[in-house]
């Protein structure tokens, strides 16, 4: 996931992830020429290192996919949706979604006074999924072990890139 908070360090965060990993490129308050460009060069380095990009928000077409509440596969390419409960879950998999984030797994700083999911939680959520879980929210590499259990695809951060 990106944001502002990554600052000039993403492209270098970019470079290095693992190939095969992705990116979910949000940057909502960035004014919409300047996010067009970060876009682009992001973009670039993630073809070069067969990194998934997947775009959240409007305005911006390209990348592999879309993510958001109203994203569908459809001709925009792999779509994957927020998941926050299992009516959401179950909304998501109905939709097609390629994969869903579920969050927040635990307390995190982007969404400010909402309370983690927690172990027992996610996993009610996850529950029977049938499609890919990617944890969100509060993740570390740590964390994401210990999510192992409930057969996550992966997970995802912002505040693991070191973010203050």
């Amino acid at each position: 996931m990106t944001d502002e908070r990554l600052g000039d360090r993403l492209p270098a965060i970019v470079t290095a992830m693992p190939r095969g990993s992705g990116i979910v490129f949000r940057h909502y308050a960035t004014p919409p020429v300047e996010r067009r460009a970060l876009f682009v060069q992001i973009l670039r380095i993630a073809r070069a290192r067969r990194i998934v990009v997947l775009v959240a928000g409007p305005s911006l077409r390209g990348g592999d996919g879309v993510h958001g509440r109203s994203a569908h596969g459809s001709n925009r390419g792999m779509a994957t949706r927020p998941v926050h409960s299992v009516r959401e879950r179950i909304a998501a998999e109905r939709a097609g979604a390629a994969a869903m984030f579920v969050s927040p797994v635990f307390a995190t700083r982007s969404h400010p006074g909402a309370r983690g999911l927690g172990r027992v939680r996610f996993g009610l959520v996850v529950r029977g999924a049938r499609v890919p879980v990617i944890a969100l929210g509060g993740v570390d590499a740590r964390r994401a072990r210990g999510l192992r259990a409930f057969g996550i695809a992966g997970w995802a951060a912002i505040d693991a890139w070191g973010v203050r």
